[in-house]
């Protein structure tokens, strides 16, 4: 399945190519590589992905690259869905990893979904002021402060998400043969 999912991000990158939208172009490319992170990982490392959580990364990938073609601007709840994915998925390899090393998960997937979205926003704003300077599209979009702190609300939902099932959803991850 995560195979067909990689196969509609390069249709993602195709139609963005086509149209000539850099944005989704470069995000297509970064979301096609995102598919397989679960691939890195358990080469990495004595854990294995369930099918389920490579469609879940896959689908977050696929999701933010065709939002990049619209849904971003034309969908408002586009974006909370990819911020809580997105975040779900930051927020889960750090509960993973406090886990592994016997650390409390908690404060520190906080911690990792805070940092990372709030850099996250920082470098979407200046990418987008860079391109607006420059007179060129920008690969990143920066709507506004109220978008930004939103972007944080559903950043922070993905977190406590990962939080709330991590011990049911995410065992898997956590127990190694190694």
């Amino acid at each position: 399945m995560s195979g067909s999912l990689r196969c509609a991000i390069v249709a993602v990158f195709v139609v963005g190519f086509r149209q000539r939208n850099p944005g989704a172009v470069v995000n297509a490319v970064f979301a096609y590589l995102g598919t397989y992170i679960p691939d890195a990982v358990e080469r990495a490392s004595a854990i294995e992905f369930r099918p389920w959580q490579r469609l879940y990364v896959a689908a977050a990938m696929l999701l933010h690259a065709i939002g990049m073609l619209g849904p971003y601007d034309d969908i408002r709840w586009w974006d909370h869905v990819t911020h809580t994915m997105s975040a779900s998925i930051v927020g889960g390899a750090t509960f993973v990893a406090a886990k592994r090393y016997g650390k409390d998960p908690l404060p520190l997937t906080l911690e990792s979904v805070i940092t990372l979205g709030v850099l996250w926003e920082l470098i979407e704003y200046l990418i987008h002021a860079t391109a607006n300077r420059l007179g060129v599209d920008p690969v990143l979009v920066f709507y506004s402060r109220k978008d930004t702190v939103l972007d944080l609300v559903f950043n922070l939902l993905g977190a406590f998400l990962v939080i709330l099932f991590g011990d049911r959803h995410l065992a898997n991850l956590v127990e190694s043969d190694g």
